[in-house]
């Protein structure tokens, strides 16, 4: 696979990522960012013990794992980064719904799968076409 196929590859992955971490950051409660560590609502064990740390923590745990999946999905072959990425952008979006059902309801739980099948179903054929005309 080329540079740009890579690269496409990790999109779909890096959205719902971001997606995640922003919610994430978006609903923490005020008391945590006020300094209340102990407030810190974080289901990922590794990132809540981060976030129970220090009130940075869910921004390196963030930097790290955007950064691991860059390298990871880049450099693994070709169907194992495939598999991980799909794994991760399922992981990241059902992290994301459970922030998003609570608070904006069932519509807009269907409508985050949406947007994530459909940027990896568009990324999946961008790299087919590619592949087969060779740009």
């Amino acid at each position: 696979m080329d540079r740009l196929s890579k690269w496409i590859n990790l999109a779909p992955t890096l959205i719902a990522s971001l997606i995640d971490i922003t919610v994430t950051i978006v609903h923490q409660p005020k008391a945590y960012w006020e300094g209340n560590l102990n407030k810190a609502n974080e289901g990922n064990p590794i990132g809540a013990i981060l976030m129970s740390s220090h009130v940075s923590g869910l921004f390196i745990i963030s930097a790290i794992e955007v950064v691991l999946i860059m390298l990871l999905g880049y450099y693994l072959p070709r169907k194992i980064s495939r598999y991980l990425l799909l794994f991760v952008l399922i992981a990241h979006s059902c992290a994301a719904t459970t922030w998003i059902a609570k608070r904006y309801g069932y519509w807009s739980v269907m409508a985050l799968a949406l947007c994530n099948t459909l940027t990896y179903l568009i990324a999946n054929n961008i790299i087919e076409k590619r592949t087969k005309t060779g740009f």
